[in-house]
């Protein structure tokens, strides 16, 4: 099964002290490029996280982030109040009120404010840490999930366009045979027309070499088995992004040989209706791990 690079999962969990949330956000990259924004309780992860990272991806650009909620009355116990640092700051502000001679009472919201009153409940770091990690691989399924969800989207898509280049190619291969005797038919006219003395060895020497410019079949058999590569790849599935994206490079080349041997509109236009579809094929494979 082919994956797609881009996606998003998000998963949270209820605990007695608080709450988690994981989202982790993947974009096409041509190398896995994770990126983690951890709470700093939290950073003893991060060489476990990339490792269950590198063994469920294989390309994109995937940032992974964590939020941590420890809530009141959890199983620690109520938020708790440094009640030294308190009186320090009560003191503090009852002389800058006697130097302003300013009656106002100390503001409590004010004072709970400032840095280091107030005390999360106190929670085993081992065991946050493990539930952090627990969850992290329930969202990082997720996102497989949804990356093998789209990719098989993009799978659809690709298998549409073949479609519509194999009849293209064959079109093409059977109305080479009808082009080359209407160019030969066409030369013979304009040469009555000039009433010149024909010249049968003149003349089909210029038809061979009129052959040789306008001979595709070579170029339609290598398209036709690189359809066949292309839909190998998309079965067998797995990490092909790169291997389809060389696969399209070939296909446009073959297109581009077509394009210039040609002797007839036709020709020329199913050219362009190639380059186009093999560009729509592109363009969706850039995101394919």
């Amino acid at each position: 099964m082919i994956r797609s690079m881009t996606s998003f999962a998000r998963q949270a969990s209820q605990h007695d002290w608080g709450s988690l949330v994981w989202e982790i956000r993947s974009v096409n990259h041509r190398y896995l490029e994770p990126s983690f924004k951890l709470p700093e309780s939290m950073r003893r992860l991060e060489n476990e996280l990339r490792e269950k990272l590198r063994k469920s991806l294989s390309r994109g650009k995937v940032e992974c982030s964590l939020r941590v909620q420890f809530q009141a009355g959890g199983s620690s116990g109520q938020l708790s109040v440094n009640k030294e640092l308190l009186a320090q700051l009560i003191s503090a502000g009852e002389t800058v009120q006697q130097q302003l001679r300013d009656p106002a009472a100390l503001n409590p919201l004010q004072l709970l404010q400032w840095p280091g009153i107030m005390s999360e409940p106190e929670t085993d770091s081992d065991l946050l840490c493990e539930q952090a990690l627990a969850l992290f691989v329930v969202t990082l399924e997720q996102l497989v999930e949804s990356r093998e969800r789209e990719g098989a989207a993009l799978k659809q898509f690709i298998e549409q366009r073949l479609d519509t280049i194999g009849h293209i190619n064959g079109a093409v291969k059977q109305q080479l045979p009808d082009i080359l005797q209407a160019q030969r038919q066409k030369l013979q006219e304009r040469l009555e027309e000039l009433k010149a003395e024909l010249n049968p060895d003149r003349l089909e020497q210029e038809m061979v070499i009129l052959a040789q410019k306008a001979d595709v079949d070579e170029e339609l058999d290598r398209l036709d088995a690189h359809l066949i590569e292309v839909r190998r790849v998309l079965t067998k599935g797995g990490a092909c992004g790169r291997r389809l994206d060389f696969l399209m490079q070939e296909l446009n080349r073959e297109a581009n040989t077509l394009s210039s041997k040609s002797i007839v509109t036709d020709t020329t236009q199913a050219a362009v209706e190639l380059k186009v579809l093999i560009e729509q094929m592109r363009e969706q494979i850039q995101n394919i791990e």
